[in-house]
């Protein structure tokens, strides 16, 4: 061992050396134990076989033999080798043997101490054979009267029992080698890692080492400080000890509980990498540098070096000064301007500002920027106000003021720059905008004030007031900076906030212009509908009530994708399109169709434009048609959601509309669906804004608002109406929210009257005649003669121009009703006849004695109808008298 000069080498030798004589000595007490283990093996296995062969009937048989041995051999070789044994004896109770293996020793006495067996015994021993050293058991054989006759000797030889043994060595001998080979690995391994830590160094030259590093590490004018991975102090030099004035057992505590200032604490414990970063420490500015001791940047701990730098402290100071100012401003930034509500916006200025660096703060803008107009020179009003403390003598959230004569804020909105009152204590001008008031204020505390004026794109748009009171350093040019900076921040924000404003009330104003103003007579359905306009902006969302031919009712609701002004303005196109598509009396589907095409139309001209404005494309609309007559009510939409049906006895469902792509999208057929609504039913119509509100999804929404509606008490539509609007929006919905809630009433059957017309011109007169008596029957008199006017020209063109089938039908609602239905598609055309033309002039005469009159298509034909205001008879035209124009059909007989 001589020869190992390094301290790694010496350790490797003596751990190998130990390992070594361990393993003997364990592989010495594993053979021993395994020679006992066999040898006990095998007298418990000779005893019981000794035991089974003693207690075999065919053994007490064959011993009261005249020849024992001829049936007691065979059957004692038969066990020995089944049992592995090397010897099964059987022999009589004075120990003559009748069997063995080695036939020669037959009829010679025992090996064993047999006397205790022939008593009863089990004997176990080892002995001296004729096989050698043998180890066996011996037991009686019992008769059948419980007597000894015999005894049985079972065993093996020791050179069996050792040879078990050394079949067992190899595997010893192996892992005894595998164990020392592990072990010389391990201790290989921690030699080699013991070498690279002393970096191959004999004990001389690690004592030569620390002597020296001890020397320098406490001479150098640089405190040294090593930290553990768990924050503890390892090493502190004279110098550290110095500069941070630690007690004298430093070393081996946290340094978090040696008093350090919390920062030079919290950066020594965290071992984070820092260079020349400047810490106080009591009245010393130091700067730190802190490197992990590991050079793979492990976690096992950190090496600091302080150095004094008080001579920085000046310069520290501003450096801390301006650091505070910009994360000041950096949080303005995230604090102040988060909506576009000017007034909100002015409150985020106020509470930021209190207490970061003043006790109270004022916002006051110009009256107009509120409104989203432009600011002007007139009187500001208090916006925001926020304090320290309740109580203070500051005008209160709401006041309006008028700045005047050297007040600052007067000073500060006309130059459009900070004015500065240090101490308001001393008189200087500031209190002859209202001398009690400033009275108040000094009184109260408050000593120092900073008038800031709110200014964005060169624009003033109020004024910001910053107080201090007798707690706080009165405000410096320093602060004059920092508050300017603060307020042109705010202003923009402010004024974002104002433009967004007007922007929004010219949409909101543009689209409630748009929208129904008030809701249609008919007779159909009662109606109520609200709308609430995007908390974001005005979007596209829009309904409508439109009375059709026949008492029929037309309900629509859409939406236009977007929001702002362009939203606004699409809707009005599209309401205005459903207004003109209606007046042709089209079935849902078809008008859907018609005003996907135009809204197609539309983007296309617009992208032909080169308009940089979003296209219409998307829009989506949901157009249903009531016939109180019928209880019939036709629906179709086109990306839009269907509505909800309220039964009347409070079941509500959701009718399946077939789908349709969004308006714009088209090319695709678009169906209705046919709903049969009992009377009393409530029928709503809405737009996704009322569904995804409150963060909702759609069939979240849709199962709220089937709750809603099933949980409502039979009611007025109103009722309903706002009882769903309170359920499922919001005070501040992000989408428009439309919504149309209708009752559906039926027609009387005795204001409906209808007639078979054949096609002989002859029944012209008779169902005209039947027409002028249902007249009477409703009190209707006065309207007979120009109801058979109307009739007789409709009836003679069905016949002379139509098809069968042929229907007359009378409504009496809210105007009455004239129609005529056949099986033909073509549609007669108004037009003047000339003065030689002995016809023609049949729908010009309609034409002015009906309110209003047309033509609506149905899957088996056509309906041309009229309507006659039912307030009083409309008067001839041009002094024409009734039998004049009753001439005309002089040829139809009476």
């Amino acid at each position: 061992m001589s020869g190992v000069r390094s301290i790694a080498g010496q350790v490797f030798a003596v751990q190998v050396l130990l390992v070594g004589l361990l393993i003997a000595a364990a592989t010495t007490a594993l053979v021993l134990q395994a020679r006992s283990d066999s040898k006990q093996e095998a007298v418990n296995r000779s005893t019981a076989v000794a035991r089974t062969v003693a207690t075999s009937p065919d053994v007490v048989a064959a011993m009261g033999a005249k020849a024992p041995t001829a049936g007691l051999q065979p059957r004692a070789e038969q066990v020995r080798q089944q049992a592995h044994l090397d010897f099964v004896v059987i022999a009589d109770t004075k120990g003559i043997r009748y069997t063995h293996p080695r036939p020669e020793y037959i009829g010679k006495r025992l090996v064993a101490d047999f006397r205790p067996v022939v008593k009863g015994k089990v004997v176990t021993e080892s002995v001296q054979g004729p096989l050698g050293r043998e180890v066996q058991a011996t037991v009686p054989v019992v008769g059948d009267d419980g007597t000894v006759v015999g005894v049985v000797c079972a065993g093996v030889t020791a050179a069996d029992v050792a040879g078990r043994v050394e079949g067992r060595l190899p595997l010893v001998l192996g892992s005894a080698a595998g164990a020392l080979a592990l072990a010389t690995g391990g201790t290989a391994l921690v030699g080699g890692r013991l070498r690279r830590q002393t970096r191959g160094l004999g004990p001389a030259q690690m004592t030569r080492m620390y002597e020296h590093h001890d020397a320098v590490l406490h001479s150098v004018r640089e405190g040294v400080l090593i930290v553990d991975g768990h924050g503890r102090l390892v090493l502190a030099n004279d110098e550290a000890v110095r500069l941070l004035d630690l007690p004298p057992d430093a070393e081996g505590r946290p340094v978090t509980g040696l008093g350090l200032e919390p920062r030079i604490a919290g950066l020594l414990a965290s071992g984070r990498c820092v260079t020349d970063e400047v810490h106080l420490a009591g009245d010393r500015l130091l700067a730190v540098n802190q490197r992990p001791t590991r050079g793979d940047g492990g976690v096992s701990g950190s090496v600091a070096t302080l150095r004094d730098s008080t001579e920085l402290r000046a310069l520290s100071g501003k450096a801390e000064v301006a650091e505070r100012r910009l994360r000041l401003l950096y949080e303005a930034g995230a604090q102040i301007g988060t909506t576009l509500d000017v007034v909100r916006t002015a409150e985020e200025l106020a509470r930021f500002a209190v207490p970061r660096f003043a006790d109270f703060a004022t916002v006051d803008l110009v009256d107009p920027v509120l409104r989203g107009d432009e600011p002007g020179d007139g009187a500001m009003r208090r916006t925001a106000t926020r304090g320290i403390r309740a109580g203070h003598p500051l005008w209160r959230v709401g006041k309006m003021i008028t700045y005047t004569g050297e007040a600052p804020p007067a000073r500060g909105f006309g130059a459009g720059r900070p004015v500065l009152e240090a101490d308001l204590r001393a008189y200087g001008g500031w209190q002859e905008q209202d001398p009690e008031q400033a009275a108040k204020i000094v009184g109260y505390g408050i000593h120092s004030m900073l008038t800031v004026p709110l200014r964005a794109r060169d624009v003033t748009l109020g004024l910001a007031t910053f107080w201090r009171s007798e707690q706080s350093e009165p405000f410096d040019e320093d602060d004059v900076a920092l508050t300017e900076e603060l307020a042109a921040r705010a202003a923009v924000a402010i004024d974002n906030a104002r433009r967004y404003t007007r922007e929004h009330a010219m949409a909101v104003t543009l689209q409630r212009s748009l929208l129904p103003q008030g809701l249609p007579e008919q007779d159909a359905l009662d109606v109520a509908h609200r709308y609430q306009p995007a908390r974001s902006g005005v979007g596209g969302d829009w309904f409508d009530v439109i009375p059709l031919p026949g008492a029929r009712v037309a309900l629509v609701v859409g939406d236009v994708v977007g929001h702002g002004l362009h939203a606004a303005a699409t809707m009005g196109r599209l309401r205005t399109a459903v207004h003109n598509f209606s007046a042709l009396d089209l079935p849902p589907g078809e008008l859907l169709a018609h005003l996907d095409e135009l809204v197609s139309r539309f983007d296309q001209d617009q992208a032909a434009a080169g308009g940089d404005a979003p296209g219409i494309g998307g829009a989506t609309c949901l157009y249903a048609v009531y016939d109180p007559a019928t209880g019939r009510c036709a629906v179709a939409g086109a990306g839009h959601p269907g509505p909800a049906v309220v039964l009347p006895d409070g079941t509500v469902t959701f009718p399946d509309v077939p789908l349709a792509p969004p308006l714009g999208l088209g090319g695709e057929l678009i169906e209705s669906a046919e709903l049969e609504l009992p009377e009393g039913s409530r029928l709503a119509l809405f737009t996704d804004g009322l569904l995804r509100d409150r963060g909702r999804d759609v069939d979240e929404g849709l199962g709220v608002l089937r709750a809603t509606l099933a949980g409502l008490p039979e009611g007025t539509v109103e009722d309903t109406c706002q009882a769903v609007f309170q359920a499922m929006s919001s005070p501040h919905p992000g989408d428009d929210i439309a919504l149309l809630v209708a009752r559906t009433r039926r027609l009387d059957p005795g204001h409906v009257a209808e007639w078979e017309l054949p096609g002989d011109p002859a029944a012209v007169a008779r169902v005209r005649n039947e027409a002028a008596r249902q007249l009477a029957a409703w009190g209707l008199e006065e309207f007979a003669f120009t109801t058979e006017l109307i009739l007789s020209e409709l009836m003679t063109n069905a016949i002379r121009y139509g098809t069968a089938p042929r229907r007359v039908r009378l409504l009496r609602a809210r105007t009455l009703v004239c129609e005529v239905a056949d099986g033909s598609s073509t549609s007669p055309h108004l037009r003047r006849a000339a003065t030689t033309d002995e016809g023609g002039r049949g729908l010009f005469l309609v034409a002015q004695y009906a309110q209003r009159w047309g033509t609506r298509y149905t899957p088996n034909g056509k309906i041309i109808w009229a309507e006659q205001p039912l307030t009083g008879p409309v008067a001839p035209l041009g002094g024409i008298e009734g039998d004049d124009l009753l001439d005309q059909w002089d040829d139809l007989p009476d």
